[in-house]
Order: structure tokens, then C-alpha cells, then sequence
């Protein structure tokens, strides 16, 4: 399984979400919270090619993307080929 990776930020619905669902399929992941920290979010943003939006998601080297990026790949039936991968 790659390595999971989510940019968060504290009471971010989003974050949230994205975590819950993370958890609830069992994946291992490293959260780190970026909200309050700017070279955190700084790194955030070069790794996600200017998105400042949380969270931000990558799975591997793959930048996945936020909150509706990895519901929208569940839905598909393709975040566990990612996973998996």
C-alpha cells in the first residue's frame, strides 16, 4: 500500500470527512496539521500545485486532491485501485 498523505486543518468540515473515510477503510496514514502552521501550508501548496484549499490529499507520489477529489474517486470504485496500487 503507498504511503497516505492529508494536510489538514483544525474544525475543517472537509478535513474531517476525508479523515473519516481514511479511517473507517482501515488506511494508514500521516496527518499533518497545516492550519495554523505557514510553512506547513507553504509546503502544502508547492505539493499540490497551488491548491491552498484543506484538505489535500496524496496517495504515493499521486496528489489526489481535497475532500470531493477523494469522495469522488469512492464513489467510483477507484480509490481502493489507488490504495491497493
Amino acid at each position: 500500500m503507498p504511503a497516505v498523505l492529508i494536510y489538514t486543518k483544525p474544525l475543517c468540515p472537509y478535513c474531517a470527512r476525508a479523515v473519516n473515510l481514511l479511517n473507517k477503510k482501515g488506511v494508514s496514514f500521516e496527518e499533518i496539521n497545516a492550519g495554523w502552521d505557514a510553512d506547513k501550508k507553504k509546503e502544502m501548496v508547492a505539493k499540490a500545485n497551488g491548491r491552498a484549499t484543506f484538505p489535500q490529499i496524496f496517495i504515493g507520489e499521486q496528489h489526489v486532491g481535497g475532500c470531493d477529489d477523494l469522495m469522488a474517486l469512492e464513489n467510483a470504485g477507484e480509490l481502493d485501485k489507488l490504495l491497493a496500487a
